[in-house]
């Protein structure tokens, strides 16, 4: 695992990024021009299911009266399907932020479309959702995450019709990886995108790794649910991005930087 950017010079403070093993490449562009070290601590990688009772179930899902995407791993593996995810009927195709949005547009489907606040709550408050008591809503995504999407809709007596067309593979965080964090120059900034994420990185953390992260680490998180999830750890220097992407991720990170070299 490349721990460290070394394109990003000189390198003043670290950025720890939890996303999926292989994926933290935005990041690093994001932040290339801040002065940050990327650091790769990724508490899983994602893999595709191509198997046939996963081609049945996208299948099915895509017959729905909306289909719902919730990243663009999720695209990407429904397209990996071919025919099932080609020739689906036109239908509502929702998704959850820009970067899924964008994905569903490089593959042709043009009448996609995402809320403007990119999150969970952004999506279940899009005027196609108001009303789906009786309905068949399809949801292309993973087991786990994003949990409230499905309750919310089974709670208002839409139908779910669920697609897990990819999983998410848990990792050891590696030794290695906390030793190379230790000598990172600080301040030490973490991202968060995904509250289970999170909560798996946190489970594997050590005590005294806990306290560290708790004295030292700041936080940026994609939403305001993310925050709580934070502050409830105990890592109270905690600022909510503009959104999800890289790009919003690392705005934040790098003004929350300054401000707190600032206040030195």
């Amino acid at each position: 695992m490349q721990a460290m950017d070394k394109h990003a010079k000189p390198c003043g403070w670290t950025f720890v990024s939890l996303r999926p093993q292989g994926q933290h490449a935005a990041l690093r562009v994001a932040l290339a021009h801040s002065g940050a070290c990327t650091l790769g601590l990724s508490p899983w990688r994602l893999q595709r299911r191509p198997d046939a009772a996963g081609a049945g179930a996208l299948r099915t899902a895509l017959q729905a009266s909306a289909v719902i995407f919730t990243s663009p791993a999720a695209v990407a593996a429904a397209a990996s399907f071919g025919d099932a995810f080609l020739n689906a009927p036109e239908r509502p195709w929702l998704a959850v932020g820009d970067g899924t949005l964008r994905a569903l547009r490089a593959h042709g489907i043009e009448h996609a479309i995402a809320p403007s606040r990119m999150d969970s709550e952004g999506l279940l408050a899009l005027p196609v959702l108001a009303d789906v008591r009786g309905k068949t809503i399809g949801l292309v995504t993973a087991p786990g995450g994003r949990g409230l999407i499905a309750a919310d809709l089974q709670a208002r007596g839409a139908r779910l019709l669920r697609a897990d067309v990819y999983r998410r593979v848990p990792l050891r965080l590696p030794a290695r990886a906390l030793a190379r964090l230790s000598r990172s120059p600080r301040p030490w900034v973490l991202a968060v995108s995904s509250g289970e994420a999170l909560e798996r990185a946190w489970a594997q953390l050590p005590p005294a790794w806990r306290a560290r992260w708790q004295a030292g680490m700041a936080v940026v998180v994609a939403s305001e649910r993310l925050a709580l999830q934070a502050r409830a750890l105990g890592l109270a220097t905690v600022r909510v991005a503009a959104g999800p992407t890289a790009a919003q991720l690392a705005a934040a990170a790098v003004a929350l930087h300054a401000d707190r070299t600032q206040h030195r």
